[in-house]
């Protein structure tokens, strides 16, 4: 392969994973609408860290509450199973970039927010 670097990422995204679970929330009208109100509670409300910016605040927030609802519901299709089935399952879950997910749903309520107040 030489001296070039391996090309990495996934349509754009990190990762088939994160790839993959971006799809079906954009695709999914009802689930997109209940991401984007993750995201506005995410604004409304960041973690407390006086480590971090305001705008990174946010976005650990929101990834974390979609990190959370995407386990919930993982939990609620195969609860309490233990299966090669289960573990391929979680494991995929384990490799999404729920930050990068959660930038991008920021980012389409800012840019959502710009259109609205240039009408």
């Amino acid at each position: 392969m030489g001296t070039a670097e391996k090309e990495t990422g996934y349509n754009g995204y990190t990762n088939y994973e994160t790839w993959n679970v971006a799809l079906w929330m954009d695709n999914d009208p009802g689930e997109h609408e209940a991401m984007r109100d993750l995201a506005r509670e995410a604004k409304a409300n960041p973690i407390e860290n006086q480590y971090m910016a305001e705008d990174r605040r946010i976005v650990s927030t929101l990834q974390d509450s979609l990190k959370a609802y995407y386990e919930e519901q993982a939990e609620s299709w195969m609860p309490g199973q233990a299966s090669c089935f289960a573990d391929l399952f979680n494991s995929a879950l384990g490799q999404v970039n729920w930050y990068e997910i959660a930038e991008n749903l920021l980012e389409e309520l800012a840019d959502e927010n710009e259109d609205e107040n240039d009408h």
